[in-house]
């Protein structure tokens, strides 16, 4: 597992990765070419995927995200250092925080 911040980073094994990640649509890349997992409420950085890769929201948009990096990539933040992941398929997870009588995303 790997963690930056407010996101959790999470390895799939082969069979773990759902059937239809394969045909799913992809997000976007931003205007600096990044795979943007987080996007930082107050300050505008992003916690983001720099090399060959496709992000794929799961079924619902506000839930979790698959990751599939075929050649291994680097997650950067301006805030944390980054981080290399080998290649594969991943399940990204923003964090979560109770507060009481409710239940939110953190936000960095």
């Amino acid at each position: 597992m790997y963690r930056q911040g407010d996101v959790l980073i999470v390895p799939l094994a082969a069979d773990a990765v759902p059937e239809q990640a394969g045909g799913a649509p992809t997000e976007p890349r931003d205007t600096r070419g990044r795979l943007v997992l987080a996007l930082g409420e107050v300050t505008g950085h992003a916690h983001a995927v720099v090399g060959p890769g496709r992000l794929i929201r799961e079924s619902n948009g506000a839930g979790p995200m698959l990751l599939h990096v075929p050649e291994g990539a680097r997650v950067v933040h301006e805030e944390h250092a980054a981080i290399s992941l080998p290649k594969g398929w991943y399940r990204v997870v923003r964090q979560r925080e109770y507060v009481p009588g409710s239940v939110r995303i953190v936000a960095d």
